[in-house]
């Protein structure tokens, strides 16, 4: 299929590599001309501009917007919503408000323009080989854009999950759940290291992800970072987080659901930023691993 990629950033970039990988003619656009040049070393067709990249994509277009959330996203969004014409698709991938894109949605639908909100997970490694998405958007339409998700998806890793919001909605969950989840982590290891024994992080990590209950990707990404740093003594134990974990949290309050470890965990991120923590360490270890998220080193 032919499509354009606008955001060439660690996930964007690895995407089009995948997509080209699998077959698909991609039109890549960014801001930074490096990034244009790295796309087409890997046969993508870059476009110096929005325009430009519309111009050269055949009626109905298909664009996969994969900028920040926020405002980046809706400057984006609505530039598209006067350049392109009825028909076309956008499918946002990047880690958006799911109201916002309720909104993009009502913004593009007056045109004529279709919308799919896209949950995209599984981190760099993901966007470049076997990643995660759910997708939410018209399901009449779900059908044209499936192929591009089943190409470059793990085996079972892609579903269409309803109306326009749902997917991010749904990918909001799933990072609520990474926080808890990376938080158990993070804490079982600051316990290990402040025990009277001297054990091998790295070791450990690798050994639980052989056949423990606890095995995990996350569980493979901790031992990846003690490896390259044992004691994880180059980072500063700061937790930052990108908004979806406050988003799941405000979301659990206004439907009465509680969530205490979800709670617990951006607590903790909050509190991370005043003071060097070990358990700070391990998940910006982590979140480094899996995503490329910066880190502040000593």
């Amino acid at each position: 299929m032919e499509l354009g990629m606008i955001g060439l950033g660690k996930m964007g970039l690895n995407l089009v590599t995948n997509l080209q990988t699998h077959d698909h003619q991609v039109v890549a656009y960014d801001l930074d001309e490096n990034t244009r040049a790295q796309a087409a070393a890997v046969g993508a067709q870059p476009a110096a501009s929005v325009a430009e990249l519309i111009a050269q994509l055949p009626h109905p277009r298909i664009i996969w917007v994969m900028v920040p959330a926020g405002k980046i996203t809706q400057s984006v969004i609505t530039d598209l919503s006067q350049k392109l014409t009825a028909g076309d698709i956008v499918i946002d991938g990047g880690n958006s408000f799911y109201r916002d894109s309720i909104a993009h949605n009502e913004l593009l639908v007056a045109q004529g323009i279709h919308f799919f909100d896209v949950g995209t997970s599984g981190g760099m490694a993901g966007a470049l080989n076997d990643g995660n998405f759910m997708i939410g958007g018209d399901q009449a339409l779900f059908t044209t854009i499936e192929p591009i998700f089943k190409s470059i998806a793990a085996p079972s890793g892609y579903l269409y999950t309803g109306a326009v919001g749902s997917g991010h909605y749904l990918k909001m969950i799933h990072n609520g759940i990474e926080y808890g989840m990376m938080q158990a982590i993070a804490e079982g290891f600051d316990v290990l290291d402040h025990s009277e024994f001297k054990y091998d992080h790295a070791a450990v990590a690798d050994m639980w992800n052989h056949g423990s209950v606890i095995r995990s990707w996350l569980m493979e990404l901790a031992a990846q970072a003690f490896t390259a740093d044992p004691g994880l003594e180059h980072l500063q134990g700061k937790m930052y987080s990108s908004g979806e974990g406050k988003w799941t949290l405000e979301e659990a309050i206004r439907l009465q659901v509680p969530t205490p470890v979800i709670a617990a965990s951006l607590m903790n991120r909050y509190r991370s930023l005043e003071d060097d923590t070990y358990t700070g360490k391990v998940v910006a270890a982590l979140r480094n691993q899996f995503g490329g998220h910066a880190v502040d080193k000593k």
